[in-house]
């Protein structure tokens, strides 16, 4: 039946949670290990942890999570556990483990020709087609590492091992203490969120309500069929979000930087620290300190114009500018075909009377 064009519909609303999410925040974490030089400000944990990886473990990180991202995307959800999810991977069938990535990276891709995953998997070229419309613009593609995750996916039991032994490795010997240290600040920011009246949102009101970052001018994923938002606190992200569509496009699990919601009596230093801490980094650093400068002067600019007037290579801007708008001190939207960048003075100011109140500082 066509749509009475005189009828307004009422805007998608979605059901909100906030929860732990052990696995996928144990993901999470171990996916930032490969990003440690494309972004700044991630938790002092993340950059520690990655600088003291030897080759073999960091080629094998990046091969879990960069090149067989749609297997584990597809199947890291919902589990109580890192151990449990270890457990569901050691007694799926390989197969089907490979097949469930394929689905999810046909369906994620948007590449609108028909394929079916045994064409992926016999034309390494067409894969590398649909990884590459996966990720749009914004990462640039290893063709060498794709390769070899394309080549692991022909053999799913070579690929069900390293899965295997690569993540039951990191747990045991580098996530499973640190788990245990920050699940008290996850807990308490997990229960302040839970206080939030989130009934009756759109996803993108949802996700600036939890995370505080207006993301409908920079994300470019398509949130139409979206059911459910499952909000993760993580100690190790920083000031970044990251979004995970499942394989059906009904639930979206959101990464975001444990803290108290604004508005919400809580009582938690650690919380508090750790957030002023994500938001002081963004500004302990003379580059970024000239961009604010910049921007508080000349209003909006492209970020051309910022990397000629403060001469920085492409690379560099690029990092400072994403920590700068992912802590909120710059406000980001596209036009003309590229990105623009102006101050938002009310975040800022917001730094300052959360260190007041902090420090017990009046006035």
């Amino acid at each position: 039946m066509t749509p009475d064009p005189y009828v307004i519909f009422a805007p998608q609303t979605v059901a909100v949670r906030i929860e732990l999410e052990p696995a996928y925040n144990g993901l999470t974490s171990l996916a930032l290990l490969n990003v440690t030089e494309r972004f700044s400000g991630l938790g002092e944990w993340v950059v520690q942890t990655a600088s003291a990886l030897s080759e073999e473990q960091r080629h094998d990180n990046r091969l879990v999570f960069e090149g067989l991202f749609s297997v584990t995307r597809a199947s890291a959800g919902g589990w109580d556990s890192f151990p449990a999810y270890l457990e569901y991977l050691a007694g799926e069938d390989a197969c089907r483990l490979r097949d469930q990535g394929l689905e999810y990276l046909l369906r994620r891709s948007g590449v609108e020709a028909t394929a079916e995953p045994t064409d992926l998997l016999a034309d390494r070229e067409l894969y590398l087609q649909h990884v590459r419309a996966y990720y749009h613009d914004d990462v640039e593609i290893d063709p060498d590492l794709h390769s070899e995750a394309h080549a692991l996916l022909n053999d799913p039991p070579a690929m069900q091992a390293l899965l295997i032994s690569h993540l039951g490795a990191m747990w045991e010997s580098v996530l499973a203490e640190e788990w245990e240290r920050v699940l008290p600040l996850l807990r308490d920011s997990v229960a302040a969120f839970r206080r939030l009246n989130t009934s009756g949102l759109t996803p993108f009101e949802a996700i600036r309500l939890v995370t505080g970052r207006d993301l409908k001018d920079v994300l470019q994923a398509d949130l139409s069929t979206v059911r459910t938002l499952i909000f993760v606190p993580s100690a190790h992200i920083g000031p970044y979000v990251t979004l995970h569509i499942s394989p059906d496009g009904e639930t979206v699990r959101v990464a975001f930087g444990a803290r108290t919601p604004e508005g919400v009596p809580v009582h938690s230093p650690a919380l508090s620290r750790s957030e002023l801490l994500v938001r002081l980094n963004a500004l302990a650093d003379d580059t970024r300190l000239r961009i604010l400068e910049l921007l508080s002067t000349h209003g909006e600019l492209r970020a051309q114009d910022i990397m000629t007037r403060l001469g920085l290579s492409q690379s560099s801007a690029s990092r400072h500018l994403r920590q700068l708008s992912a802590t909120g001190y710059l406000t980001e939207r596209r036009r003309e075909g590229g990105k623009w960048y102006s101050l938002n003075a009310d975040r800022l100011n917001g730094t300052l009377d959360a260190l007041r109140r902090f420090l017990k500082i009046r006035g």
